[in-house]
């Protein structure tokens, strides 16, 4: 497994309907490891392929990231879930929650989504699931399945909202960039 880079905002593969998988084999099942293992490491909640460049219809999600029982070899036993080729099935209800993405770090906003929701997918190993979410694990499905479908969560607030999250955005962008040179600079002098 390997640790991909996320893709920041306005990268145009984050507003880009992405392709569905015909196929689950190897080369996707690497993937979503490597999904995963990026996921954990950002440290986030769920990722989707366009977030770290590939136009694949694939999220992973963890709502309890750390929590659980040992696993093997000491790893935390989580709430992973994979979903290839996610769609939303049924919608109920509504609910606002503080949401924020891996790429556009240091930005949260309340946006508004569906309480609860049904989601029909493809497992890791390219068997058919349902499933109900709701609360967290229905809003991090929404958030996820919008980045397959070139929506971020700006595209949800209103124009006001958005133009100030997206100054907010440049901001901690900016800061990011230079506390990356300066972590540049430290190890080029070690």
């Amino acid at each position: 497994m390997a640790v991909m880079e996320i893709v920041l905002y306005p990268d145009e593969r984050l507003e880009t309907k992405c392709e569905p998988v015909d196929v689950v084999d190897d080369e996707i099942r690497k993937l979503v490891d490597d999904m995963v293992e990026t996921m954990y490491d950002a440290p986030g909640i769920g990722l989707a392929a366009p977030q770290v460049g590939v136009l694949k219809r694939i999220t992973v999600i963890d709502v309890r990231p750390g929590e659980g029982e040992e696993g093997e070899e000491g790893a935390a036993v989580n709430d992973l879930r994979v979903f290839i080729n996610p769609e939303i099935i049924e919608r109920e209800g509504t609910i606002v929650w503080e949401e924020g993405c891996l790429s556009i770090p240091g930005v949260y906003e309340k946006v508004k989504r569906s309480a609860r929701v049904k989601v029909r997918a493809l497992d890791r190993d390219g068997n058919p699931f349902e499933l109900e979410a709701d609360e967290l694990l229905a809003v991090c499905l929404q958030h996820e399945i919008d980045h397959l479908d070139g929506v971020v969560f700006f595209d949800h607030l209103s124009h006001l909202k958005r133009r100030l999250a997206l100054k907010k955005y440049k901001k901690a962008l900016a800061k990011l960039l230079e506390e990356g040179d300066d972590d540049e600079d430290t190890e080029g002098d070690a």
